[in-house]
């Protein structure tokens, strides 16, 4: 049965700030332009949100960085921040963690309708689209020059960063989903080294797996979670997709169901299983292999150093079929406010992080993608990849990174695959019930915003 999702679009996204298509402040829902022509990219009424700016850069202009960004991932950003502040003395940048992507569109979205905003917000992937639509965003071309310009990026990332021919979004925290795997295992286990390449080879690796004994348990080849970002690598890897340039669903096609059954029954045999939390149960060394992101490949060594040797490889495919991943994670967008003199200064930041040195800090920090082409050619990322192969191989894989299929460039319909994944995963529910249920409800959504998405015009895929 069809759900209903709250995953707003741009009608449903204005009507939550209580504005309608004339509201002041935000252009006619006819116009998706990002702002509409007459105003430009200053917004009257929307101030700066709250911030506090440290006694030595009083006087400077400041900037306010919302950040979805935890952790280790969020102190690499800091320092960069610093890097930036310590490099000029005219510009103030403050990131402030506001936890996950899901709470920042919570929190923007609130700020959105308060009229107090932050300069600079990441959504990933396709997400910031809905607020595009709000006319939220201000476009980013008149900043680019010979010096730093979209070609400085990774081609694979522009266009999710454009609509209407205008860029919105630059590059940032990039990445693909990996496959990781303990090589310690593997090597014990006499199987090849460079991990599986197929899910006929795990499946031929995982009894092998299982020989194992993990506190009175037969070791896991491979701990799963309920994930539609990994799920759209798994469906392209057999074959199929969540739906077609033509915004008609295919999820609970043919190779859909392979796929999400090919699952069920691996679990079924008891190779895998549905894990709170696949990367504690992976590091601790409970399972065998697990699905992640590249953005964690350097909190993932450090988690398993000296536990056992850490091994990646592509995302798999089943045999025959060409290997594909959906590109994940964000990059930077500047919010429409009242100063024109903050937008400009947010376009210095991105500048900044757009150099080689601090994309391959950032890189080497985190895992995420090193996404100023650059920024591979630096010593540091070099001697990185030579003293750890994974790192290449993350690297070598964005050979096969595209943009995700429509369905998941919203956040609801992507919470409703990763509920259907889950269902298969934890409850056996067989994956044509699974996909059957949930491909009216995807349906709905891309009936929704399809004249958003084509309003674009999106040139990804070409």
């Amino acid at each position: 049965m069809s759900r209903t999702l709250h995953t707003p679009s741009r009608r449903h996204l204005l009507a939550a700030m209580g504005l309608g298509a004339g509201a002041a402040g935000l252009a006619a829902c006819g116009a998706p332009a990002g702002g509409d022509e007459a105003s430009g990219p200053v917004r009257d009424g929307f101030t700066q949100a709250d911030l506090t700016v440290p006694g030595e850069y009083e006087g400077r202009t400041p900037i306010l960085f919302w950040a979805p960004f935890t952790g280790d991932t969020y102190a690499v950003l800091a320092q960069l921040f610093q890097d930036f502040n310590e490099s000029q003395d005219e510009i103030v940048a403050i990131a402030e963690s506001v936890g996950s992507y899901a709470d920042l569109n919570q929190k923007f979205t609130a700020a959105l309708q308060a009229r107090a905003v932050p300069d600079i917000v990441c959504f990933p992937e396709m997400q910031w689209l809905q607020f595009y639509f709000s006319d939220a965003l201000a476009p980013l071309d008149d900043y680019f020059d010979d010096t730093w310009s979209l070609d400085s990026f990774l081609p694979n990332y522009i266009a999710e960063g454009k609509a209407a021919g205008k860029t919105y979004v630059v590059p940032f925290a990039r990445s693909t989903p990996l496959f990781y795997y303990n090589k310690s295992r593997y090597i014990e286990a006499g199987l090849p080294e460079e991990g599986p390449s197929t899910w006929e080879e795990l499946a031929e690796f995982a009894p092998e797996l299982a020989t194992f004994d993990v506190d009175g348990r037969p070791l896991s080849a491979l701990a799963l979670s309920g994930d539609a970002w990994h799920g759209q690598a798994d469906i392209w890897g057999f074959g199929g997709a969540n739906s077609t340039d033509g915004f008609e669903v295919t999820i609970n096609g043919d190779a859909g169901i392979e796929w999400l059954e090919w699952q069920r029954q691996f679990i079924s045999d008891g190779f895998g299983y549905l894990a709170k939390d696949a990367s504690t149960d992976f590091s601790s060394g409970i399972a065998a292999g697990m699905r992640g992101s590249t953005a964690g490949l350097t909190g993932t060594t450090a988690a398993t150093e000296g536990v056992f040797e850490l091994g990646t490889a592509f995302m798999l495919s089943k045999e025959g079929e060409d290997k594909a991943v959906p590109t994940g994670g964000s990059g930077l967008s500047i919010v429409r406010s009242e100063s024109k003199e903050r937008q400009d200064a947010c376009a210095e930041l991105f500048r900044f992080l757009g150099g080689a040195e601090q994309s391959a800090t950032w890189h080497l920090g985190t895992g995420y993608v090193p996404i100023v082409k650059e920024a591979a050619e630096t010593s540091q990322v070099k001697e990185q990849v030579a003293s750890n192969p994974n790192y290449g191989v993350a690297l070598d894989q964005l050979a096969n990174a595209r943009t995700a299929d429509y369905t998941n460039w919203n956040q609801g319909a992507v919470t409703e695959i990763s509920a259907a994944q889950a269902a298969v995963y934890g409850d056996g529910t067989p994956a044509k019930e699974a996909l059957d249920a949930l491909a009216p409800t995807l349906q709905e959504v891309l009936d929704d915003n399809r004249e958003d998405y084509e309003s674009i015009a999106f040139e990804g895929w070409k």
